[in-house]
Parts: structure tokens; sequence; C-alpha cells
């Protein structure tokens, strides 16, 4: 069974807040993941994008990036999760860990 993922993501689909970090987490990781091919494929940092000389603006890191590019890779993120819950994947928060030298056994 195939998912059109145009369908999932029309789907009023809601995050659950435990879930919001991973939406920054995920743009972040897409942000490096974006900036390590284009390093791969011999592009550079440069003020303004010149396909010629192979240079971005965005060859930065996440954190400096401008917001709104930050926005663009939240979308990105915000996509791949609702498109997961919506094909009826679960996505869970891991554990906390407990209080510093509390292992949950008893003696």
């Amino acid at each position: 069974m195939t998912h059109d993922p145009k369908d999932a993501c029309r789907a009023q689909v809601q995050i659950p807040s435990d879930l919001l970090g991973l939406v920054e987490q995920l743009a972040e990781t897409c942000h490096e993941i974006w900036s390590r091919q284009r390093l791969e494929d011999g592009w550079r940092y440069g003020p303004r994008r010149d396909d010629d000389k192979k240079e971005h603006p965005g060859l930065v890191p996440y954190q400096d990036l401008a917001e709104s590019e930050k926005e663009y890779d939240r979308q990105i993120a915000l996509g791949i999760i609702k498109t997961i819950l919506a094909w009826g994947y679960r996505l869970e928060s891991p554990p906390r860990p407990g209080p510093p030298g509390n292992s949950g056994k008893h003696d």
C-alpha cells in the first residue's frame, strides 16, 4: 500500500506539544544535511547565491541562519512529522532520566 504525502500534508494532524522540540531538532538536521551535501559538491559560503562560483549565503551553522531560512527548514520538519503521524505511525518523546543516583532499582 502506498501513501501520497500530499494527502498526509493536507490532513489536519495536530503535533503533540511534547514533540514540538523535535521540529527544531529536525530543522537543524535538515540544514546540516543540506549544507554537508553542498560542501561535498564543491560549494562554499558567499554573501550572495552564485551558481557559477558555487557560493551560497546559507552555508553557515543553523544558529547563524536568518530566521526566515530557519522557518523554511521548520516547515519541512513539520511536514515530515505530520506525514509520519498521518500515516499512522507513533512518535513518542524519550523517557526523561530520573534524579541523579536513582537507577530505579530497589536494593
